[in-house]
């Protein structure tokens, strides 16, 4: 990670934001402070890196707002030894602050060219305990299941069947659920007998999750 550099402050700003949206879980708030956002922005966004705000990074995709990632960064209760999958590396800013609350990540991302450059930034920042698949998300990644969480960074009419799945029991997913235009985070639990467990924790706004189980554009 990049010490002392111009936006530590920034970063010290966002964590305090962040925190006034209700995020306490120190290891998150942690990871927030030490992800450079900016490098997960395009050039032209810089100034806007450390507003708790979605922006464009290309593709039709976004990053999304900080304060929401962290969130539901917390609510996957990792305590830094789990094995996640995530669904959507987008900039790769999430996928950043995953690897450094759990174990080991394994992110998909259908968009090769956003995937190539989290790819880059993240290991230009030392960032070692990930891996990426270019694929289709809602397909989850076999390869390696079970997972102990997944989270989905987009929006879905439905929990995709084959991240239910490859969850692990005991396990925790994380999904936007909903029409196109508006969507609540989700978060659902998979008991030791296998059946799922759904909390309701907010409304949001996601861009769609293409794929087999997802919408289809």
């Amino acid at each position: 990670m990049m010490r002392g550099d111009s936006y530590a402050g920034y970063r010290q700003r966002l964590v305090e934001i962040v925190r006034a949206k209700g995020v306490s879980d120190l290891a998150v708030l942690h990871a927030v402070s030490e992800v450079p956002r900016h490098r997960f922005v395009p050039p032209a966004l810089l100034r806007q890196a450390y507003d708790d705000g979605a922006l464009p990074i290309g593709s039709g995709q976004t990053i999304s707002q900080p304060s929401l990632q962290a969130l539901s960064v917390e609510k996957l209760a990792l305590t830094g030894k789990e094995k996640v999958l995530e669904v959507g590396t987008g900039s790769g800013y999430q996928t950043a602050l995953l690897a450094l609350c759990a174990g080991r990540v394994f992110s998909v991302e259908r968009v090769p060219a956003l995937a190539e450059q989290a790819r880059r930034t993240l290991a230009e920042l030392g960032i070692g305990n990930i891996s990426i698949l270019v694929g289709d998300g809602t397909l989850g990644w076999r390869a390696y299941e079970p997972y102990d969480a997944i989270i989905v960074a987009a929006a879905s009419p439905e929990v995709p069947g084959p991240l239910v799945e490859q969850l692990a029991p005991g396990g925790r997913l994380l999904l936007p659920l909903g029409p196109r235009d508006v969507q609540v985070l989700t978060l659902v639990t998979k008991q030791q007998d296998g059946k799922l467990v759904q909390q309701r924790l907010l409304d949001a706004i996601f861009v769609p999750l293409l794929g087999k189980h997802g919408f289809h554009d």
